[in-house]
């Protein structure tokens, strides 16, 4: 039975840590693993070269680490946080593939199937002008040009050549159901986007 080397270490999630991907496989025999990203930009994992992972579904909560290190089993479950270093990430095909330290057999690859991948936002690569992380965007309040509220970002769909914010409103009536709406987020119909106000300004009515 293959065994993860003691220098993936446990250890605690950063503040501001982001899950930007999955691990769904082993690749090839020397250790690689491919990746499914959040994003259909994945230039976080490229710029990070530490990723934390979380087994699969655990729920993220900032936290000290029990031990120095961590070993891990293939087919076992493990709690801690666990630190990976990354020695490259790239796109291949329509995944991401990587390979990191310490982690040079399929095996030893393989128990890393379903981890959820964190990275620091602070690591994020700079945003061009008028770019945006999905991640900065989520949770943005929504309003149209005449301050009529639309709700907040809920999620963002990719449609191909657009992506799309999803948001969630209030509902009408006591004990409805939320109101969702979708607004294509381009520039014919979003006019602007403040971070530091922590709202999306569009050209959009209720009813559309």
């Amino acid at each position: 039975m293959s065994v993860l080397r003691p220098s993936l270490e446990a250890a605690a999630l950063p503040a501001d840590a982001i899950e930007v991907g999955r691990i769904t496989d082993a690749w090839g025999i020397k250790g690689w693993f491919k990746v499914l990203p959040h994003s259909a930009s994945p230039e976080a994992l490229f710029s990070c070269k530490r990723w934390f992972l979380l087994p699969p579904d655990r729920p993220m909560k900032p936290q000290r680490p029990t031990q120095a290190v961590a070993a891990l089993s293939v087919g076992a479950a493990w709690t801690e946080p666990l630190l990976l270093r990354i020695k490259e990430a790239k796109d291949h095909s329509d995944t991401v593939v990587a390979t990191a330290h310490d982690i040079d057999d399929r095996n030893t690859a393989e128990a890393l199937r379903g981890a959820r991948i964190f990275v620091p936002r602070s690591s994020f690569p700079s945003a061009a002008k008028d770019e945006y992380y999905w991640v900065d965007l989520m949770g943005l309040q929504v309003i149209n040009r005449e301050g009529l509220v639309l709700g907040q970002v809920r999620d963002l769909m990719s449609t191909g050549p657009q992506t799309v914010l999803v948001l969630e409103a209030a509902p009408e009536t006591e004990g409805g159901k939320p109101i969702e709406r979708m607004i294509p987020f381009v520039s014919a119909f979003v006019d602007g986007v403040d971070l530091l106000g922590q709202r999306i300004t569009v050209d959009w009515q209720p009813d559309y």
